[in-house]
């Protein structure tokens, strides 16, 4: 008899166009399109808003980039919870799947369906606001289907994904062209005093930095998944292109 034993392991289906969708089209959401609007009328002026935005960027990638390292080290799917049990132990590290599992990523997943279903209906109601109702089943039909989606097939899933991307990131340069064709034509007023009336108090800072962060989540994505990457040395060095990009637009 063999007395070897067989070690249960993911297929490594997921290369390096699959890896930069995965975390691009899982930053680029809901959250990029309504956050702005809250910075905004948070922090109170335009300048104070970018600036905002800048340092949310500047944090997220010098985290990806230790999460980039980590990945390349620790080569095991589970992102957070693997380093953790790594480091701290089985009891911290059960605490945060436990909270995660029940709370942080439920809410967050709600949170994001509940913002797509509201832009889905919204052309079917004009100037009214569509029924609550109406929009927490589309919001859960979305759920559901993503879900079955990625149980099928990883491929598959992977295929939706960076179709998605490509919608999305392509939605963004349509609104950069836009932004740049009225700053040509000379609708520059914004720019004018453009740190007038900034709230400098401790609770508008911190909720213009608690929405800019939202809108960058999901550039850890790709560390829950390390097993299935084809090639983890290269999709993790290329982990920062992504939010690089995403700060950028």
């Amino acid at each position: 008899m063999d007395d070897k034993t067989q070690k249960l392991s993911l297929r490594r289906e997921v290369g390096l166009v699959g890896a930069v969708s995965l975390i691009g089209g899982t930053m680029i959401g809901s959250g990029i399109f309504m956050s702005p609007q809250t910075v905004l009328s948070t922090i109170g002026s335009p300048g104070a808003s970018l600036v905002v935005w800048a340092c949310c960027g500047l944090l997220v990638i010098l985290a990806s980039f230790c999460y980039a390292e980590l990945g390349t080290v620790i080569r095991e799917s589970g992102g957070e919870y693997i380093y953790i049990l790594k480091t701290s132990g089985p009891v911290v590290a059960f605490l945060l799947i436990f909270s995660s599992v029940l709370f942080v990523r439920p809410a967050s997943i709600a949170g994001i369906a509940l913002s797509f279903a509201q832009y889905v209906v919204a052309p079917f109601y004009g100037d009214c606001p569509p029924p609550v109702l109406t929009v927490k089943c589309v919001a859960a039909a979305a759920i559901l289907v993503l879900a079955i989606v990625n149980c099928l097939n990883v491929r598959f899933s992977m295929s939706v994904q960076v179709f998605f991307m490509t919608v999305k990131v392509l939605a963004l340069v349509v609104i950069i062209i836009g932004g740049v064709v009225m700053l040509i034509r000379g609708n520059t007023g914004s720019f004018e005093d453009s740190f007038e009336n900034t709230n400098l108090g401790i609770n508008p800072i911190g909720i213009a930095f608690y929405q800019g962060l939202w809108s960058y989540d999901g550039w850890n994505n790709l560390n829950s998944a390390t097993e299935e990457l084809k090639r983890p040395e290269v999709s993790k060095r290329m982990e920062g292109f992504p939010l690089i990009t995403a700060l950028s637009c």
